[in-house]
């Protein structure tokens, strides 16, 4: 029998992308990670070319990582994708399904129209409305719609004074004219990656927070720990995943005083926190989901 050529959309070098790449290797017996930087769309040929190969001769393409950082020119990349799906080429996750999460505003619109809870949340371009919305949270935290892992994020509080909270606004609004706030909830100094292959749980890890840092991320300081979730968190977690309908994918979730919510579900998902937290191969699991997916 004849096994598929799959190739993997990521960052050459990174650990994330590799470690999927070595998976697809180990099962089909081919291996190939594609830097979007270097495809060209042939939209008269119906070629999408990566160094000399041509991409629409895959059988399936896993996407791990669009671009380093998300962008307005990631979801470029996607639509280069789609002429993939065209010549029948199985993409995982599916590139629409991926586009609807890379843009912040988008991903949260579809979760509060799922009644999803969240961080009360505030979107305005005008910075006095984001200063009624600080003053309203107390303490806000500014997010840009195109970033990962708390980049760019700005925390502005109250208590600093109305002239220092609009220079602070003036500041974050010279590269997001469009701005998303959430009220800074109290945490108990972890959120949680709960994570999901084919819309099964397959577990959950804590992102614990450096001491004195606002965010949790592993920029920041933080580090990843086991967790064992509650049937209301794995509940909860599942009904926001299923919104988007993604192959692989982390939903993170922090408990507050007020009760669980949701920041975001990942476009991608995040293989480390699994690995380290968990202990659960994640790349294995994907791939073979995959073949079974191509087999059917």
């Amino acid at each position: 029998m004849v096994k598929p050529k799959i190739g993997v959309v990521g960052i050459p070098g990174k650990w994330s992308t590799e470690v999927l790449a070595d998976a697809v290797a180990k099962a089909s017996g081919y291996r190939l990670v594609i830097d979007m930087a270097e495809v060209t769309a042939e939209l008269d040929s119906g070629r999408l070319l990566y160094r000399g190969e041509d991409l629409t001769q895959l059988d399936a393409l896993l996407v791990k990582k669009i671009s380093a950082q998300y962008s307005p020119h990631t979801l470029d990349r996607l639509e280069m994708l789609r002429q993939l799906e065209l010549a029948g080429v199985r993409v995982f996750s599916q590139v629409e399904r991926i586009i609807r999460l890379i843009d912040r505003l988008s991903c949260t619109m579809s979760l509060y129209n799922a009644r999803i809870p969240m961080p009360e949340t505030r979107i305005t371009e005008d910075p006095e409305a984001a200063a009624k919305a600080v003053e309203a949270f107390q303490a806000a935290v500014f997010k840009p719609l195109y970033s990962t892992k708390a980049r760019g994020m700005t925390l502005i509080e109250h208590q600093s004074g109305p002239e220092q909270v609009a220079n602070e606004i003036a500041e974050f609004r010279k590269q997001n004219p469009v701005m998303y706030i959430q009220k800074k909830r109290e945490l108990p100094g972890k959120d949680l990656g709960m994570v999901f292959l084919a819309g099964e749980y397959l577990g959950a890890y804590a992102r614990v927070g450096k001491q004195g840092v606002w965010n949790t991320t592993i920029l920041s300081g933080g580090h990843y720990e086991g967790y064992q979730a509650s049937d209301e968190l794995i509940e909860l977690a599942s009904r926001a995943q299923a919104v988007f309908g993604l192959d692989f994918t982390t939903v993170d979730v922090a408990e507050t005083d007020q009760g669980p919510v949701v920041f975001e579900v990942s476009a991608f998902g995040g293989f480390r926190g699994a690995h380290e937290g968990m202990g659960i191969d994640v790349p294995t699991r994907y791939v073979a989901h995959v073949m079974e997916a191509l087999s059917a």
